[in-house]
């Protein structure tokens, strides 16, 4: 992203520019010293959510749940989920404090915000990562990480450079019968990994490109236009784009089936292979499927219909096999490995946001980290590609470039609009 208003200043200055000061307390309350049973306010993880959708709306109460986590700005484009987030908040609270911006900037330049919550659409993903980590702030991030190849890489190198924790919000690896199945092939109870499955999801299968008739903008307050472009290429207002059921499928807002859930299930397959430092380098059209195989010979299927549950994944070794999904549902062969399991307990994001926490205290990578979340849903972007060019493509997880094709690496990126830049 471009230097933005305030690049520059401290980030105290910004809010004394922009009539943001805080007024310090003049009674302690016993809730700030921590006789609630809280830890004290100078204790607690100090955050922010930038992007109130579906998945904010579970995740957000999710951080706000952990009583180190002190929540205390929202930031969203749209007027009513503004309103909603804010009330949340200080609902949970008990109090007025929480305050609502328009502008993602704003709430980043804020001194006293430790991390964020991301949780916009999936193309704002990687740019909101990049100026979170600028801003000197620690993310949990919402999948998919990126909407294109080259994103990812320069979220992952920008988490590098400004030594920041990102957890990508992939919680499966944090759920415990998927935890279950990957450590089954980690310990090499199903032999020698062969093959793994992942599933795609059944909504917009098909990726699209349309351009829509302009309609009357709205004013500021109730959906910020160009923000919500943000870096996406400009183009008239029109209502249908902000709706997920239409952004979801549409290339310049996000990768469809293949990246809505293989953002989940490719990830899942990896981290049971272990490969979470590249991705498969060949990509075949089967049907409807794509079917591609990693250096060493193991295959990836990406497919729908796997298990009785949303986001399934099926791992087959040369000693048995595993199929778990949401539904909690396992089969397992040979069937005496269940007795290996452990049930989990809790809500799913609880554990994955609780990991993120902990990794903001220790400085020691999560679950999720970029890296690993960039180098699978690259496999997502490269499926992708192979699917839309309706031909085989070879991928090179080192110099992360298509292999002599012009074509598929042009797709491998876009370009950003001014002022955005990652």
């Amino acid at each position: 992203m471009g230097q933005t208003k305030g690049e520059g200043l401290s980030r105290r200055s910004f809010l004394r520019g922009a009539g943001g000061m805080i007024a310090l307390p003049t009674i302690i309350s016993a809730t700030a010293l921590g006789s609630d049973g809280r830890p004290a306010a100078s204790e607690r993880i100090v955050m922010g959510t930038i992007g109130f959708g579906g998945r904010a709306s579970g995740v957000m109460p999710a951080f706000m749940r952990e009583d180190d986590v002190q929540m205390v700005a929202i930031c969203d484009v749209k007027g009513n989920r503004r309103k909603l987030a804010q009330e949340t908040v200080n609902r949970h609270y008990g109090n007025t404090d929480c305050d609502a911006y328009i502008d993602l900037r704003e709430l980043l330049a804020r001194d006293d915000i430790d991390a964020v919550l991301i949780a916009t659409g999936d193309y704002w993903h990687s740019a909101a990562a990049c100026l979170t980590a600028r801003a000197g702030k620690d993310m949990y991030c919402e999948k998919p990480m990126s909407v294109t190849i080259t994103e990812g890489r320069a979220v992952a190198e920008t988490m590098k450079r400004y030594r920041r924790i990102f957890q990508c919000g992939t919680q499966r690896r944090n759920v415990s019968q998927f935890m279950f199945a990957a450590n089954l092939v980690h310990k090499g109870l199903l032999g020698e990994l062969k093959v793994v499955h992942a599933e795609k999801a059944p909504k917009w299968h098909d990726t699209y490109e349309t351009l829509l008739p302009a309609e009357p903008e709205p004013h500021r307050e109730v959906l910020d236009w160009d923000l919500w472009l943000g870096p996406a290429a400009w183009r008239p207002y029109n209502s249908k784009y902000a709706s997920r059921q239409f952004w979801g499928g549409h290339l310049d807002f996000a990768g469809g089936s293949y990246t809505e859930w293989g953002s989940h299930t490719v990830d899942l397959c990896q981290w049971a292979a272990k490969k979470d430092d590249t991705s498969p380098v060949i990509y075949h059209l089967v049907d409807q499927d794509v079917e591609a195989y990693y250096e060493d010979g193991l295959k990836l299927i990406l497919r729908g219909n796997i298990g009785r549950g949303s986001c399934a994944v099926r791992f087959e070794g040369t000693e048995g096999w595993i199929e778990v999904d949401d539904s909690g549902h396992i089969e397992v062969e040979p069937q005496s490995l269940q007795s290996k399991r452990k049930l989990g307990k809790g809500y799913p994001v609880d554990d994955h946001v609780r990991d993120f926490l902990n990794s903001f205290k220790s400085r020691r990578q999560p679950a999720a980290p970029a890296e690993g979340a960039h180098r699978s849903i690259t496999a997502c972007h490269a499926a992708n590609i192979c699917r839309r060019l309706g031909r085989t493509v070879k991928w090179d997880p080192a110099a992360e470039e298509f292999i002599g094709d012009e074509q598929a690496n042009r797709m491998a990126s876009r370009a950003y609009r001014q002022p955005w830049r990652l």
